[in-house]
């Protein structure tokens, strides 16, 4: 079954089908994922509505940061580089709110849904796969836009950057977009062939 592809998981030199990568990925990231699926790269929701509603620049980053739009790539190009990709593993992390003005409950459940992402960055690399995380980039205080990235490795761009419609993708993975009152959840994708 499954195209085969090598690697290191747990230290180990394994060969694995691309269902065996994502369930790897699943059992590396444990019960800090609420949720997760799998769906073909041809599958994604991208929708140019999504991007365009970043121009009204509610989060203040529009044109000033390079992992949002329009810096982090026009929508057809975007569509084109990911959407080429064969599988694309899915998987929301839930957090826990006061109220629903919780906003640094909000921050903090970002925080940790990106050291989730972190803990398969690595791993994500070795297989050339490409990750697309929740909200914008906060790897820096100030984003050093309009000069060069000063850590590309690690620059994290967002789903909703790219256009992809997370409502949908919730839909199509058969993920709950929202988790119940009080709660915030975290949606990322894992691009790979």
């Amino acid at each position: 079954g499954g195209r085969v592809f090598y690697g290191k998981i747990y230290g180990e030199n394994v060969f694995l089908t691309m269902e065996e990568f994502s369930k790897r990925l699943a059992e590396k990231l444990g019960e800090q994922v609420w949720q997760y699926a799998e769906i073909d790269g041809s599958q994604i929701p991208f929708r140019e509505d999504v991007v365009k509603a970043c121009e009204a620049n509610y989060c203040g980053n529009y044109n000033r940061t390079w992992a949002c739009p329009p810096n982090v790539g026009k929508f057809e190009d975007l569509k084109a580089r990911y959407s080429r990709y064969r599988k694309t593993f899915v998987f929301t992390t839930k957090h826990e709110l006061e109220d629903s003005f919780d906003i640094e409950g909000m921050n903090a459940g970002r925080l940790e849904h990106n050291r989730v992402e972190d803990q398969i960055r690595e791993l994500a690399a070795e297989r050339g796969a490409v990750i697309l995380g929740a909200e914008g980039c906060a790897v820096c205080k100030t984003c050093a836009f309009p000069d060069p990235c000063r850590f590309p490795e690690k620059k994290r761009t967002s789903v909703e950057a790219c256009g992809i419609f997370v409502v949908e993708l919730a839909q199509l993975c058969n993920i709950n977009y929202v988790n119940g009152e009080n709660t915030v959840t975290y949606f990322s994708m894992v691009l790979f062939d």
